[in-house]
């Protein structure tokens, strides 16, 4: 009976298998993209988390359904509809979108240069109460259209900064904190009240930038002055007629007056959405073709070993690099960095491969929303380094410490027995404090770090070390305020930095390149039989997704090159 029960299971884990090799073969070996008509419309829903890159895990792509919304899908869609003759124009759906700036200027960007085709592109809102970083976005389209009961808000860029000191103190958690310098705030939200004058002087000077570049793209969008624009973020909220009269949008339609603007002569214009036209080879209409440029991308927290979903491990990024080096058909890297930092060992372990790369063949790196303290370290080396105006860089700090539970343990009655061996044995032990001794200790490891920071900013920007030590003290500056101090070279986005390493390859400006990128798209064997990279990664909810990133690498590296904790800016 037993036996007849063992023979059972192992038929249906054999069928199983075979079903699920015929599936990956079917979606992702001989899958045929969807027909596109002659006469189609693009249209793309802009609303939910936004990532920089798609999964591409098979198995994550097989439990969540579909690819998460990404700025490459959108990115590389907007460029073949740019030259494809069956798309006649593009409808942005735009509602309320979970992602930094950067992100929306990248977006911004493509969807000027897709205008330079001579097709149009409209913006349809239904309802948006807090609309800044969308409606930037939509400001780049021919026409913004609203519901005609719908509601838009502009209200304006802040942002909010909890500081958990004193809930800490009350639970017995005491966070021991050493940094370099003054600027380096990544945890003073537990080790602070409130805003330290260094922290916001940054962030009073962050904020004012970007409000001062949203302010000039929206007038000159809009051709508005300044101060018009200005007067109408403090009136905040606009519902139909007033929006339209108030010069915020173009018309007020419904959805089916919507779709029916890429008619043309009683001819309906076929939908074709971005998950079907991602699907589309970029051969097919003319992209993709020449030499070829290594496209890499580094995302989320820098930490040792594998890469995880959305998180950066120093093994997968180094190899990923060293293969493109290696790679003699590749003409070029661009770098596609969008990180906060993490550990400072990790982050030196991909400067050093970016170092070698350099050697042998341009490397240019492009910025996301954030690239800042390790974000930084790993891009530091490269011939040059683009930024959008809204991402935030920099950060040249270190810091390192601990939370010490005692006095919480104590409360809750939780005694320790103490075992040691080392004078510092047990220094990062949650179980007690740090000593006065400890701290100076701790703070002269981290000042030798930082000075290697600076050392090797100076020597990848050509800047004088005692410049880059006034830049840097932890602070985190704009993309446009770095490009003053020459944190980086150019203003842009993901197609300035192809164009940059172009150039810098010796690659005519008209001439079309090829790109390799990296992660790869990983099969259902791959998944099964590949490298640790690829592991079933589910894609987790965002923000415990986060959390656990940051858990993980608090308790696995002990000195740290990152960005402060919570910095969002809506």
């Amino acid at each position: 009976m037993k036996k007849g029960r063992y023979v059972l299971i192992l038929f249906l884990i054999f069928f199983f298998l075979i079903i699920a090799t015929v599936f990956s073969f079917l979606y992702f070996e001989i899958g045929r993209p969807p027909a596109v008509g002659s006469f189609s419309y693009l249209e793309i829903k802009l609303e939910g988390s936004l990532v920089e890159f798609p999964e591409t895990n098979f198995w994550g792509s097989l439990i969540t359904g579909a690819h998460p919304l990404s700025v490459y899908d959108i990115w590389m869609c907007l460029r073949k509809a740019r030259g494809d003759s069956r798309i006649a124009g593009i409808l942005l759906r735009l509602g309320p979108l979970a992602c930094d700036w950067a992100k929306c200027a990248e977006i911004r960007d493509a969807v000027l240069d897709f205008r330079k085709s001579g097709k149009k592109v409209f913006a349809y809102i239904e309802e948006a109460p807090e609309f800044n970083k969308e409606y930037y976005l939509a400001t780049a389209c021919d026409r913004i259209i609203l519901h005609p009961l719908g509601w838009l808000g502009i209200t304006g860029i802040g942002g909010d900064i909890p500081f958990f000191k004193k809930a800490l103190d009350k639970l017995g958690i005491e966070a021991q904190i050493e940094h370099v310098e003054e600027f380096k705030t990544a945890y003073n939200m537990f080790t602070e009240s409130g805003f330290t004058e260094a922290h916001k002087k940054m962030m009073e000077a962050i904020i004012g930038d970007q409000f001062a570049q949203y302010v000039k793209t929206i007038a000159e969008s809009r051709k508005k002055s300044e101060a018009e624009i200005r007067a109408l973020i403090d009136e905040a909220f606009f519902q139909g007629e007033k929006a339209l009269k108030a010069g915020l949008v173009d018309d007020l339609l419904f959805d089916d007056q919507v779709t029916s603007l890429f008619q043309k002569d009683g001819r309906k214009c076929r939908r074709v959405t971005l998950g079907e036209y991602a699907q589309i080879d970029p051969t097919s209409v003319g992209l993709n073709r020449g030499r070829k440029i290594a496209l890499i991308y580094g995302i989320g927290p820098i930490h040792s070993g594998e890469s995880l979903y959305q998180s950066m491990g120093s093994d997968t990024i180094a190899r990923w690099i060293r293969s493109a080096r290696e790679d003699r058909s590749i003409a070029a890297v661009v770098f596609r960095v969008d990180s906060p930092g993490g550990s400072a060992v990790a982050s030196d372990s991909i400067w050093r491969e970016v170092m070698l790369c350099r050697k042998e063949k341009p490397f240019v790196v492009s910025m996301s929303d954030m690239a800042g303290s390790g974000g930084y370290w790993i891009s530091m080396a490269a011939h040059k380094i683009i930024a959008q105006p809204q991402t935030l860089t920099g950060s040249i700090g270190v810091l390192s410490g601990k939370f010490n539970l005692e006095k919480l343990l104590d409360k809750l009655g939780i005694t320790t027995e103490k075992i040691r061996t080392g004078k510092r044995s047990g220094l990062f032990s949650p179980f007690r404090g740090l000593t006065e001794e400890e701290r100076q200790l701790l703070k002269k490891e981290i000042l030798w770090i930082y000075d290697q920071f600076l050392t090797k900013v100076a020597e990848g920007r050509k800047i004088p070390k005692e410049d880059v030590d006034k830049i840097g003290k932890g602070r985190v500056w704009t993309g446009s305020q770095a490009k003053e101090i020459n944190l980086v070279d150019e203003i842009g986005g993901l197609s300035t930095a192809i164009e940059a390493a172009k150039r810098l390859a010796g690659i005519a400006e008209d001439e079309d390149v090829r790109l390799v990128v990296w992660p790869k798209r990983i099969s259902f064997f791959g998944s099964l039989f590949g490298r640790r990279e690829a592991r079933l990664l589910t894609p987790l909810p965002q923000e415990l997704e986060k959390a656990l990133k940051w858990a993980d690498l608090m308790n696995e590296d002990r000195i740290w090159a990152i960005m402060p904790l919570g910095m969002k800016l809506e």
